[in-house]
Parts: structure tokens; C-alpha cells; sequence
């Protein structure tokens, strides 16, 4: 059984800057393509983020150039470094498998609050 779990949101200004993490247990993610979701009020869940077992990288139009995702074996964790945050960014952020179809079950996520 599979537990993701994020952290590292919160409340910030727009232009400020938050890094969220993922961590996993009951997998090895690094054989995983894994992605970055958020879901704002009202909204559908979307893919912001993506990076592959060999470390290519995917961005939604929205956030790129302002999203860095990575990932660390090691500590079989996920990242997402966001930087000049708007208040669109507004949303809880979940990690999961970047294939929609494949995904596992989803962590209870982490809020995200743009607001000056």
C-alpha cells in the first residue's frame, strides 16, 4: 500500500516562494514517472508537474518557468519549488503518478495560499 504524503504549503504573498514536498512509503519512487496536481475551489484537479525516472521534466503552460520539480531517491521524496507565486496558484497540491490512469491512492495533500 502506497502513503503520499505532502507538506510544506501555506499561506504567502504573492511573488513569495514555497517549496512542497512528497514523501512516499510502501513504494520506491524512482522508477516512477511522478507529477505534482492541484486543485483549486471549484476546479478540476490538473497536472502542473511532471519528471520522469530519467529526470526529463514537463510543465503546465501556467506555471512554467516559475515551478522546478526534482526528486531525490534516496529519500524516495518529490519536490516542487514554486517561485513568484500568484494568486491563481491558489489551490491544495497533491503528489501522485504523472499518468492519471496509473495513479495511486491520494494523500491528503497540502493548501496553498497566494494572498497579500
Amino acid at each position: 500500500q502506497v502513503q503520499l504524503v505532502e507538506s510544506g504549503g501555506g499561506l504567502v504573498q504573492p511573488g513569495g516562494s514555497l517549496r512542497l514536498s512528497c514523501a512516499a512509503s510502501g513504494k520506491i519512487l524512482s522508477t516512477y514517472a511522478m507529477g505534482w496536481y492541484r486543485q483549486a475551489p471549484g476546479k478540476q484537479r490538473e497536472l502542473v508537474a511532471s519528471i520522469t525516472s530519467s529526470l526529463s521534466t514537463n510543465y503546465a503552460g501556467s506555471v512554467q518557468g516559475r515551478f522546478t520539480i526534482s526528486r531525490d531517491n534516496a529519500k524516495n521524496t518529490v519536490y516542487l519549488q514554486m517561485n513568484t507565486l500568484k494568486p491563481e496558484d491558489t489551490a491544495v497540491y497533491y503528489c501522485n503518478r504523472a499518468a492519471i490512469r496509473l495513479v495511486w491512492d491520494w494523500g491528503q495533500g497540502t493548501q496553498v495560499t497566494v494572498s497579500a
